[in-house]
């Protein structure tokens, strides 16, 4: 059956490719979460999917759930940064041959100096994720260079998402390019396991979490020095990935018995029970659109302090403690208000995620976003 309109006839099985992941089943991130969920949910519906994949990812099978995935070289691990843009060069070149009605890049750091590599044959969607010339991370001439990747990206789609309303107002007012804004999705669990937090050594309902990257803008230390403020034998169990900066505040706090550093777990079931056995889930993420982590704390009925800045309100809207400063965190922490009132705020956050972060409907809108673009 096909589609008609005015510009053209489409098709009702499309041809899809996603590309800036790297790779699927997902053992790294959001965007190889988002691209596990989505995609089998649209073979699901009768298109055909490819995901691209880094070549030394350990599931080798040319399909998952009948995705189909397609390895390419990546020398990230021994290149480190640079070998980001040879991967992603690879998979551009692999995918101008391939019969795709539509290619969603997830990102553009490493991917828009292709542009003029990308297949002809395609409309091209790029989810433009965070502001990444924003972050604090980056010295000014990497976040220039991010800035001028982002408009390469903005000129060179078809249709631009964003994954938030924040992210979707700075697009619209910046480029011509149509934008439309898409949530990401998150899973409620169907159980945790209370013992979960035991082999941490702490006792449930007796710990606060944060789950981020090792990185400035995210405020760990934001977090740790409240922590610190606040006059409580709570403490804080910090789950982050391994980077200088991470090395350098574990150096830092390596002394400090309530604070408590963790590597970074990618067992849901395990992440899920810390998380909804927590006392407080903390979420100092300053830059960006939505991020997973904060929907997947969302989906365990985590009672929620997040710093206060205009992605975190658009997703949890009065539905958390907000803080700017460590002085304002350890606040919240000592009085966090009245418990019925959180019990009432963990209650709407979780049907956030069952209206407006399901897989289900985040896969709808990607959909209907693929035929927009094929309209134009």
């Amino acid at each position: 059956m096909l589609h008609t309109s005015k510009h053209l006839i489409m098709k009702d099985r499309l041809n899809i490719g996603i590309i800036g992941t790297r790779g699927i089943p997902n053992r790294y991130g959001g965007f190889e979460a988002f691209a596990e969920q989505v995609s089998r949910r649209l073979v699901g519906r009768g298109h055909q999917v490819m995901v691209y994949c880094s070549h030394d990812q350990q599931y080798r099978d040319e399909t998952l759930n009948k995705v189909r995935l397609c390895f390419r070289y990546n020398p990230e691990s021994w290149l480190g940064t640079p070998g980001q843009f040879i991967y992603d060069l690879n998979c551009n070149l692999h995918s101008r041959n391939q019969p795709f009605d539509v290619i969603l890049h997830l990102g553009y750091t490493s991917d828009s100096v292709w542009t003029w590599l990308w297949s002809k044959k395609a409309r091209h969607l790029t989810n433009m994720d965070g502001m990444e010339w924003m972050r604090s991370k980056y010295a000014p001439v990497v976040r220039t260079f991010l800035k001028k990747a982002e408009r390469r990206a903005a000129l060179g789609s078809t249709l631009l998402i964003a994954d938030s309303t924040g992210i979707l107002e700075y697009l619209e007012s910046t480029y011509a390019t149509p934008a439309r804004y898409i949530s990401y999705g998150a899973v409620i669990p169907d159980s945790f396991d209370e013992q979960v937090p035991a082999t941490f050594g702490v006792e449930n309902n007796r710990y606060d979490l944060l789950v981020a990257r090792m990185e400035p803008e995210n405020n760990i230390e934001m977090a740790i020095e409240a922590k610190l403020l606040e006059k409580s034998a709570v403490p804080l169990l910090v789950f982050a990935n391994e980077t200088g900066y991470g090395t350098r505040l574990k150096k830092k706090y390596q002394h400090e018995a309530l604070i408590r550093f963790q590597k970074a777990n990618y067992m849901p079931e395990t992440m899920n029970s810390l998380r909804h056995y927590s006392r407080f889930y903390i979420h100092g993420h300053s830059a960006g659109g939505t991020n997973p982590s904060l929907l997947e704390a969302m989906a365990c009925g985590c009672r929620v302090m997040a710093h206060d800045n205009i992605f975190n309100r658009s997703v949890l809207r009065g539905n958390a403690g907000y803080f700017r400063d460590a002085g304002e965190l350890a606040l919240l922490l000592e009085h966090p208000g009245p418990g019925e009132q959180y019990r009432y705020e963990t209650g709407n956050n979780l049907d956030a995620i069952r209206n407006n972060h399901n897989w289900d409907y985040i896969t709808n809108e990607y959909e209907s976003a693929f035929y927009q673009a094929l309209e134009r």
